[in-house]
């Protein structure tokens, strides 16, 4: 039995806690004072018989996974403050939505700018150091500084995490499209999360890890968003009135899809390709206004990152500056294409698949893997994180020597080998004339690597072999690297494997293809995304934007799809993998076969916990104490109303509020117009990120807890309601798309009591309705 049936889903997830074999009983007991029933439950612990009814992780800690409140909460409060609203404040409303996403968009793009500069210039000054002791033949000094500066930033961004914000590991994408789901896990849009994914995705990506920080820019768009919708904080004194609007679930959901979108818009420079990412991937919700504020927020991005990127241009951001805001441009190519071109990009989208879904197969058995290691408490994370670090850099400077010396090509426009910047041609342990094409693409930071191997009219520049080496590498090390305690992105190492298979393709098909192979390790970096990530319209809107070349826009498309469709058949998507993996009760976009064969009330569980119109303090402050529910059904019976009828929902925080206030009657009697004086709808406002009322909080004394409340004025007087015979799948369908926390199930039939259950988000999870129906057959129709 679901801890919180009544409302949000609790779930309970890790496997080795004391909870794990148990199940919650509910015990109604009655409490006859005043001839007033006191209906409420107690949470005993049974043990189960069946298949868990919760989400169970290895290595997950049990914690509580809370419902958000998107739907608007129509009581009487609400009613009276939206009457009263004037036009003046209904236009502060919109002019600070707006405003809200100008200043989203002049966040994200400063912090994303700096996250670049950052990079590029600790990363390029390691690589740099590096190269001058290969220069003087010092082979082992430059091994020491490369390690050795790389295991002291992955140290530095492994404790950020353990110490800091946990949450703030790995890319950040999941957590967010769960929270746009509905689903508001613990500090996972903290300040302390946004601060350590700033500085530690800034960190890890120096250190050389196969890791990219566009995953993590997502994450931080998010948080900066929340930070900006928190409406204020009334602790440190720092609210405004203006700010009040936003102190809702709904609102702050879009705010965090706008900073969603300018995290990728950030990210990779591509303004129309986040909003297309947001649309696609991330929101659950979407509507024709958010469109247009999140298109706003994604051009003010790209705004602030062309001026900076100017201002790079002329010299003034020490090694960073090169590339404006196309950061691949491979337009230079001839994109003309034939058949024989057309076959080996078939073939690049099928095995780009199957390569794809093997990716995320593995990853799923890594992060399971490590989860072990991390619940061992901080010190094995870290050393976990040195650990892959140290192997990175040994791949990093020990593969090149198994490459060969290539002579510098004679029509070269750019210095050949590259000395004191990136480049094409590094000479590693190479004579003068020479480079090493392995060195080339791993004594690079993973932005460079790309460029590298998108680069046009450069067919030889990479051998075989050694492509063949790269790609295995960044294969094995972005799939051990991704789990560990760092913000790590996935777009840039499945990029990087990508190109480097396109362009392994693209090598071995020259004597047929006339396709650049510049071009087929831009196919192959959009098949290895379809295969993993199983996007489609945004991936290939972001890869037209990074590379600037809309001639291959019908290869790119071509390719997307059929790797998407090749994986699809063995797994899902990276990020529905990771999701699943952290426990996140993630409503799908369509319901599972099997509840078509049920129906809604097959799935709820009882006695409801509720509550009269009129109630008295003990009993409301009995079931607050006793129960972990958010909403709590309000029956109207005699004498104020002819028969019992379902007045509405109340939820447990206006509860909380509502006793705070102690407009208590010694009489059961209606007082809801003292309630509507005393109060206002701001005092029943969402709290922030900080702790809001809680029921230890009160201090209600013997006396009042024999006292009276009207619950009329807070309660919501139009739930969404269905009848108990809709099948499950139709409320599944029903209770996503209109972004509910409860649905109120009603009686068929008169005669029985108004309301026979509430279904929450916990109902429709396979590992519930298959824990109450064994039998059932997830895969059949």
């Amino acid at each position: 039995m679901d801890p919180e049936r009544n409302s949000s889903s609790q779930f309970l997830v890790g496997v080795g806690s004391d909870l794990e074999n148990f199940d919650l009983l509910e015990k109604e007991t009655e409490n006859n004072e005043n001839d007033r029933t006191c209906s409420y439950r107690e949470p005993l612990l049974r043990k189960r018989t069946n298949t868990t009814s919760q989400i169970a992780i290895v290595g997950a800690n049990v914690c509580p996974i809370e419902s958000l409140d998107y739907e608007i909460f129509e009581n009487d409060l609400f009613k009276q403050d939206w009457r009263s609203a004037k036009k003046s404040r209904i236009l502060r409303y919109v002019v600070l939505k707006w405003a809200f996403a100008l200043v989203i968009g002049l966040v994200t793009g400063l912090v994303g700018f700096f996250n670049n500069i950052a990079v590029e210039n600790i990363a390029g000054y390691k690589l740099l150091l590096t190269s001058s002791f290969m220069a003087k033949a010092q082979y082992y000094k430059a091994f020491a500084v490369l390690a050795s500066m790389n295991v002291g930033l992955a140290t530095a961004a492994a404790a950020l995490c353990a110490f800091i914000a946990p949450a703030a590991a790995g890319s950040g994408i999941p957590e967010v499209k769960a929270y746009l789901n509905g689903i508001d896990a613990y500090s996972i849009l903290a300040p302390s999360t946004l601060f350590v994914k700033i500085f530690g995705s800034i960190l890890c990506v120096s250190a050389g890890f196969v890791v990219g920080k566009e995953g993590p820019m997502v994450h931080t768009g998010a948080c900066i968003a929340s930070l900006l919708g928190q409406g204020g904080s009334r602790k440190y004194h720092l609210t405004w009135s203006w700010l009040r609007y936003f102190k809702n679930d709904r609102d702050r959901r879009d705010l965090i899809t706008c900073g969603a979108a300018a995290g990728v818009a950030a990210a990779f420079r591509a303004p129309v390709g986040g909003v297309l990412f947001a649309l696609e991937e991330a929101a659950s919700w979407w509507r024709s206004a958010l469109l247009w504020r999140t298109f706003f927020t994604t051009a003010v991005v790209a705004i602030v990152l062309r001026a900076f990127v100017q201002y790079c241009a002329t010299g003034n951001c020490g090694l960073f500056g090169e590339g404006g805001l196309i950061m691949y441009d491979v337009s230079a190519a001839d994109a003309t294409y034939s058949a024989p071109d057309i076959l080996a990009v078939l073939l690049l989208g099928v095995f780009g698949g199957i390569f794809g879904s093997i990716y995320n197969y593995c990853v799923d058995k890594v992060i399971r893997t490590y989860s072990i290691i991390h619940e061992k408490g901080a010190a094995p994370k870290i050393l976990l994180v040195i650990t892959i670090s140290l192997l990175t850099s040994s791949a990093a400077f020990g593969l090149p020597w198994f490459a060969r010396c290539i002579a510098c090509p004679t029509d070269l426009t750019v210095t050949c080998p590259t000395v004191g910047k990136t480049g094409n041609y590094i000479s590693f342990n190479c004579p003068s004339g020479y480079y090493n094409d392995m060195a080339s693409l791993f004594l690079n930071t993973n932005d460079d690597a790309i460029r590298n191997l998108f680069s046009t009219d450069t067919t030889k520049e990479f051998h075989i072999y050694s492509l063949f080496i790269f790609f295995a590498a960044v294969y094995i090390l972005g799939i051990i690297t991704y789990g560990i305690a760092i913000p790590s992105g996935l777009f840039i190492p499945v990029i990087l494997a990508g190109a480097c298979y396109g362009r392994l393709v693209g090598r071995l098909f020259e004597s047929i293809s006339s396709l650049d192979t510049g071009l087929f390790a831009l196919l192959g970096a959009a098949s290895f995304l379809g295969g993993t990530m199983r996007m489609t319209v945004s991936l290939c809107v972001i890869l037209l934007e990074l590379t600037n070349d809309l001639l291959l826009l019908p290869l790119v498309m071509l390719v997307l799809l059929i790797s998407k469709t090749v994986a699809d058949n063995f797994n899902k998507g990276i990020y529905d993998q990771i999701v699943k993996i952290k426990g996140l009760p993630y409503l799908e976009a369509h319901a599972e076969p099997y509840m078509k064969h049920l129906v809604a009330s097959d799935v709820v569980s009882g006695p409801l916990v509720t509550f009269s119109g009129v109630e008295k303090v003990g009993c409301i402050l009995h079931a607050l104490r006793t129960t972990g529910h958010n909403g709590f059904p309000v029956i109207d019976e005699p004498p104020f109303s002819d028969t019992p009828e379902l007045c509405g929902l109340v939820l447990r925080s206006h509860l909380l509020t509502l006793l705070n206030g102690k407009i208590f009657s010694r009489e059961r009697i209606v007082c809801g117009e003292e309630i509507l004086r005393r109060f206002d709808a701001f005092d029943f406002a969402k709290a922030g990120s900080g702790k809001g009322l809680k029921v230890e909080d009160l201090d209600i004394e013997e006396e009042e807890m024999e006292m009276y409340v009207d619950l009329h004025p807070i309660t919501n007087a139009s739930p969404y309601t269905v009848v108990e015979t809709m099948s499950l799948a139709k409320a599944a369908i029903l209770f996503r798309q209109l972004g509910l926390r409860h649905l109120c199930l009603v009686p068929k039939s008169q005669g029985r009591s108004p309301i026979v259950g509430i279904l929450t988000r916990h109902d429709f999870m396979p590992e519930h309705i298959l824990g109450i129906f064994p039998n059932i057959k997830p895969h059949n129709n």
